[in-house]
């Protein structure tokens, strides 16, 4: 039978792992006897954790929300997850990597020693425009979010009015996507660029945007569909595949021979359709649609208006 100390951390990790635990299962699980089990549950109640009993032919136990909060506990595997996940974000989270920072210190001054070399990971942070976030500003936005408040904010010198649905990060960015009252749309605002004014407006109930991640990533590609982007064409490349799939981004290379691929590619317009082609700096012969041969042929007359 395992020290008590260590079963009530294999108990506590189970009661967290599925909403309710019957008796017995949890004495197999532990290799103990329910008495045990009973005995354990109440040691862990005096420590803070509210498990409620639960009545039925069996019993069991449910760990329950306390109004305090207890003690935590993690198992190693939980405990190596959390500092991974905070190691990211000091790098990757735009504002919040200062608090990350500090909580990664506080959970590594009381992680066993046997674990602490798991998360000394080697991350390099690559400088770029990630928007550098107030994160009060994304606690003000989460609560607006939570409670259904209009949001009035200032942005980039204008005054807004929406209702707050989702927070989202992008690219190390975060956006808020709400429907905006003045233009009677859904739109994507920065968050390091939101300025909000209180108090807030009024309730609203909330609107229907069933898929919220292909929704941000269609915007993102200038449509308002399912993510995909709007203008997609078909070209054989005089490339090696090889070489094509480097610069291809989220197209689809396929090998043709030595030296020809084809190449299935997406634009927001068929001329930046066009014009990310002709990056590849190679022949090209254009296979459709014939949006596609009319935006390589307005670009060639452009370009050699200026020849």
């Amino acid at each position: 039978m395992p020290k008590t100390s260590g079963r009530l951390l294999s108990l506590l990790s189970l009661l967290q792992t599925r909403r309710d635990w019957p008796a017995s299962l949890l004495a197999e699980r532990l290799d103990v006897s329910t008495r045990t089990v009973r005995r354990d549950v109440d040691r862990l109640r005096e420590l803070g954790y509210p498990i409620q009993t639960l009545k039925g032919p069996d019993g069991g136990y449910r760990l329950g929300a306390g109004a305090e909060l207890p003690p935590l506990l993690f198992d190693d595997e939980q405990a190596v997850a959390i500092a991974v996940a905070l190691q990211t974000a000091i790098t990757t989270s735009g504002g919040v990597g200062e608090a990350a920072a500090r909580a990664l210190t506080t959970l590594r001054q009381v992680m066993p020693a046997r674990l602490r070399h798991r998360i000394d990971l080697q991350v390099t942070a690559v400088p770029g425009d990630s928007g550098v976030v107030d994160v009060r500003v994304i606690m003000e936005l989460e609560a607006a979010v939570r409670a259904c408040h209009v949001l009035r904010f200032d942005y980039v010198g204008e005054r807004r009015r929406a209702e707050p649905h989702h927070l989202v990060t992008r690219g190390g960015r975060w956006y808020l996507v709400a429907w905006d009252l003045d233009r009677d749309d859904w739109r994507i605002f920065r968050v390091d660029r939101i300025e909000p004014r209180t108090p807030t407006g009024p309730r609203f109930t909330p609107r229907d945007l069933p898929d919220v991640a292909a929704f941000v990533a269609g915007r993102f590609k200038g449509s308002d569909g399912a993510g995909d982007w709007p203008c997609r064409g078909e070209v054989i490349l005089h490339l090696p595949a090889s070489v094509a799939a480097r610069y291809a981004g989220d197209g689809v290379v396929e090998e043709l021979g030595p030296d020809r691929c084809r190449l299935t590619l997406g634009a927001w317009s068929w001329v930046a359709l066009a014009a990310s082609i002709g990056r590849f700096d190679a022949d090209i012969e254009v296979v459709g649609p014939p949006e596609l041969f009319e935006a390589f042929a307005l670009l060639a007359r452009r370009y050699a208006s200026h020849g």
